[in-house]
């Protein structure tokens, strides 16, 4: 019996210790000089503003008819109208299909990574009525891959940033700052080598191939907008970026290597907030993974941290993301009837990964959390019954549920720890690579 108690004692001990020492994140106030009050014109950490609005139950439904009972009335009658709600106020419609899209390999290799992986660099045509457009794809895959599973995920400096492979064809005048970068400068963010060598295909293009990141007419007629008007004005932005992976997507599909079954779309920041678009509007998807996405990604709006709807329109002049119709909810967040959680549950019941980072305040982390928490109620409809609760604010303990949740320590960023836990949840939801 002095044994059975000890053991006991023992094993409280280890309980208690570990939840002592596990390192939260907790939402603080964040000093912020009176330089930077003058510029922006508010502050964006301030507790005392912080969730000042209700959140709205995702099983409301927008047309007041009262809460959505099964996954099926979800799927049929409100889904549609949360994603024409987002459609309409927040990002804008994304484009149809091109009329003509032609998939060109110019350049390949079996020997690429250091003899693990196959490179492919890929010309993708886009045609419609006022053109074509052309942007290029990067694709690595492990030899001898026979219904591997894939990712999708944009890069911003240009395909030769990701990989230091001189084949890798570089295209230089992408941002609207016009900054050169070296060969493999951004490769921690898409780890190539890492993502090839656990059975996995990687397919990478710039973002800005699309649609350059910037809020000029000529950038707008030089985009990928200028193939379905004849005169497009800056505006959508992450629509016609989200339109772009699904291209890509056309293109994995063609390819007996891919499992076009499990293709992922991932991204960070901006590329984040278009994952999200993407998979709620292509079902293609299977995996949706939304990285450091903050404002009109994954977290709420109506929580007041961080960024905002007034910074992206003003400070930072990044409206043309969005539809301009969006612009009426600046610091008029109370007023939406719809939340960011709306959005991710759109992807029920697919697979789907948010994150955050300890010092990305900007985008706040439990903001973010709170957006797929709240999201959980549609998930529930389809079975699933394992879901990320606060306390999944234990850094870099992550949570591989029914949806999936972590926090990393540093800055706003994508990193090999982020990749390495995609990957371990998509394995545990039965992803498994395959070779001849």
């Amino acid at each position: 019996m002095r044994a059975i108690f000890r053991a006991f004692f023992i094993y409280l001990f280890v309980v208690v210790s570990a939840t002592l020492c596990a390192e939260k994140y907790i939402t603080t106030f964040q000093p912020e000089t009176p330089e930077k009050f003058k510029r922006f014109g508010e502050y964006f950490y301030d507790m005392k503003n912080v969730n000042p609005y209700p959140i709205p139950n995702v099983l409301d439904r927008p047309d007041g008819k009262g809460k959505v009972k099964t996954a099926q009335e979800w799927t049929q009658q409100v889904r549609p109208l949360v994603l024409k709600y987002f459609e309409d106020e927040v990002y804008g419609a994304i484009p149809p299909r091109p009329d003509t899209i032609k998939f060109e390999l110019f350049e390949s290799s079996k020997n690429a990574l250091g003899g693990i992986a196959e490179r492919r660099q890929y010309r993708i045509t886009v045609g419609a009525k006022y053109g074509e457009r052309t942007f290029h794809v990067l694709l690595y895959l492990p030899l001898n891959a026979k219904g591997t599973p894939a990712f999708i995920c944009p890069n911003f400096n240009g395909n030769y940033t990701i990989s230091s492979e001189p084949e890798v064809k570089k295209i230089i005048a992408y941002r609207s700052r016009m900054k050169t970068h070296q060969r493999g400068s951004y490769a921690s963010r898409i780890p190539v080598a890492e993502i090839v060598a656990r059975g996995y295909a990687i397919a990478t293009f710039s973002y800005e191939e699309i649609y350059n990141d910037g809020k000029s007419q000529e950038i707008a007629q030089k985009s990928v907008y200028g193939i379905f008007e004849e005169n497009p004005t800056p505006k959508n932005s992450i629509a016609m970026w989200a339109w772009g992976n699904m291209r890509v997507m056309d293109l994995l599909q063609t390819l007996p290597e891919i499992d076009s079954q499990k293709i992922a779309v991932a991204g960070h920041s901006r590329m984040g907030k278009t994952a999200l678009l993407t998979g709620a509007f292509d079902t293609r998807f299977a995996y949706v993974i939304v990285n450091n996405s903050g404002c009109m990604g994954d977290a709420l709006s109506k929580r007041k941290y961080g960024e905002t709807i007034k910074s992206m329109f003003g400070t930072h002049q990044v409206g043309y993301w969005f539809s301009p119709a969006l612009k009426k909810y600046i610091d008029n967040e109370g007023t939406m009837p719809l939340d960011q959680h709306h959005l991710l549950a759109t992807i029920a019941p697919r697979m789907l990964y948010t994150t955050s980072a300890t010092e990305d305040y900007w985008a706040d982390p439990e903001g973010q959390l709170l957006g797929l928490i709240h999201a959980c109620p549609i998930y529930k409809l389809f079975g699933a019954t394992n879901f990320p609760t606060l306390d999944a604010l234990e850094i870099e303990k992550p949570v591989h549920a029914n949806v999936a949740y972590h926090i990393r320590k540093g800055k706003h960023d994508m990193t090999s720890y982020d990749w390495n836990n995609f990957i371990d949840y998509a394995e545990k939801c039965g992803w498994k690579p395959k070779t001849k």
